[in-house]
């Protein structure tokens, strides 16, 4: 993916960072801090993004995602990699893939997909200045891998077409022909996503957009995703008779559910993946009929608070898409329950927590829970429905310290249908919150509290009264002793 928008956004919040190494930060201080998540995948220290060519490949499941080895800020990227066999436990692996010196991925290893083919791995990403598309493979436990003599086996995007960006390429095979599908948008006009044809994943024809899109009316954004001119890491496969695009822009993940024919999408309905601080969503391959989806937890502390605290971004839990009906079905995979310790009561309070509420709202206008809450009242996050504006919201205006660089309201559309009660499941895991209410609405935020005692979840509800109709909750055991997820 692009060093612009998320990336360098985060840059901005501190003026220019150098991109020299930075002196990595000591372990004892990394795992004792405590924003740092317990059981979410991320680095032993440094710079996370993107999820990578995730793939299942010989009884084990493969996370490659975007990295620096050099500190807590964007910049040379590379292909991280870690290894699990349930999805929640991780051992990190040595770096996959680096750029080669006066090569097409000279400039940064960036985001791309892996595929299962001729016995091995074969991954497809972007190198950039310019966008390329190159290819490497790989075989055993993936820590060697092999550029293509031939990179960048795209060298360009097709001529005459004047886009606004060429990157995160999605792969896929129907019968003999491999096809794929390249980020891109139309200047002016739109995102778009390019299509390509390979009977070798190393010669590539063009063939036209799969889709096209809208940019948002009067939109008049510097950076052409924050407009929806570009679409970022497209992800396009098939779910329960339908097949469902998947793109990131206009600062969220956002779905479209159709059908595909001819070699062309045709959108049916829209929704969204996670309205909050979450990116560059991409589904693991080779698990069977399963579609997993991973994605970029984003920071809300300052890029100051980053190169200091020496570690920058989380990778989400496993998501297991599913369609009923004409719904987009959002849940943990299951194997997350695995980490499920003691069973909490009423009572609950923690910072490493799993909870699941049933409330129904009453005739409140804003029914939830309170999270993370102080004794003192001094913190909090509140999770809840409104009412009137027909939206799941996080307020974090009292959620966390001056480490916190965003401290307003995340929301997203959603609507509770008639007598419908709202369920909530919630991940509390340091800094992180992923929440999914009733299996179709996700959304993910990231808080920050001083106080150690910010730890206290409660109902909560404004403008009437609401009833919890069921509670249950988890302490969620680390998948290391030490914070450092490996």
């Amino acid at each position: 993916m692009r060093p612009v928008l998320r990336r360098r956004d985060f840059l901005a919040l501190a003026g220019a960072v150098p991109l020299a190494a930075a002196a990595p930060a000591p372990a004892s201080r990394l795992a004792a801090d405590p924003h740092r998540p317990q059981y979410h995948l991320l680095p032993a220290a440094n710079w996370m993004n993107d999820p990578n060519g995730p793939i299942y490949w010989q009884g084990k499941f493969h996370m490659f995602y975007q990295y620096n080895p050099n500190g807590a800020f964007w910049g040379d990227m590379h292909w991280g990699h870690a290894v699990s066999e349930d999805m929640v436990h991780w051992k990190h692996l040595p770096m996959a893939l680096a750029p080669t010196p006066g090569g097409p991925d000279k400039d940064g290893v960036f985001s791309g997909c892996a595929v299962v083919d001729n016995g091995g791995v074969t991954a497809i990403y972007t190198g950039v200045n310019p966008e390329t598309q190159c290819v490497a493979t790989s075989g055993g436990d993936l820590t060697e891998w092999k550029k293509f003599a031939g990179n960048p086996a795209i060298a360009a995007p097709p001529a005459g077409l004047e886009v606004t960006g060429f990157r995160d390429p999605c792969v896929w095979q129907e019968g003999d022909t491999w096809l794929m599908a390249v980020g891109s948008g139309f200047r002016g006009k739109g995102g778009a996503v390019l299509l390509y044809e390979s009977r070798d994943l190393r010669r590539w024809n063009y063939l036209h957009p799969l889709v096209t899109g809208r940019m948002r009316a009067g939109a008049n954004a510097k950076d052409p995703v924050d407009s929806g001119e570009m679409w970022e890491c497209p992800d396009f496969f098939p779910l329960g008779g339908k097949h469902l695009l998947i793109v990131s822009t206009e600062r969220v993940v956002k779905y479209m559910l159709g059908s595909y024919a001819d070699r062309r999408f045709r959108p049916e309905t829209t929704g969204g993946i996670d309205y909050g601080s979450y990116y560059a969503a991409r589904t693991m391959t080779n698990t069977g009929d399963r579609r997993i989806l991973w994605g970029w937890l984003t920071e809300g502390r300052s890029a100051e608070a980053q190169r200091a605290a020496g570690w920058s971004g989380v990778m989400s839990l496993p998501r297991e898409l599913k369609l009923m009906g004409a719904q987009v079905q959002m849940r943990p995979a299951a194997e997350v329950e695995t980490l499920r310790g003691k069973r909490l009561g009423a009572d609950a309070a923690g910072d490493c927590l799993e909870v699941l509420a049933e409330i129904d709202p009453g005739d409140a206008v804003r029914a939830g829970l309170k999270l993370r809450a102080a004794p003192d009242g001094s913190e909090r996050t509140l999770v809840y429905y409104d009412r009137e504006q027909k939206r799941v919201c996080v307020d974090r205006s009292q959620s966390s310290t001056d480490l916190s660089a965003d401290r307003g309201i995340q929301s997203g559309p959603f609507l509770l249908g008639r007598g419908e009660p709202l369920r909530l499941r919630i991940f509390l895991d340091g800094s992180v919150i992923e929440i999914f209410a009733n299996d179709r609405f996700c959304l993910t935020a990231r808080v920050y509290p001083a106080g150690r005692r910010s730890t206290g979840v409660a109902l909560h509800a404004d403008g009437g009264t609401a009833k919890m109709v069921s509670f249950e909750a988890w302490e969620m055991r680390p998948i290391s002793p030490d914070r450092l997820t490996s």
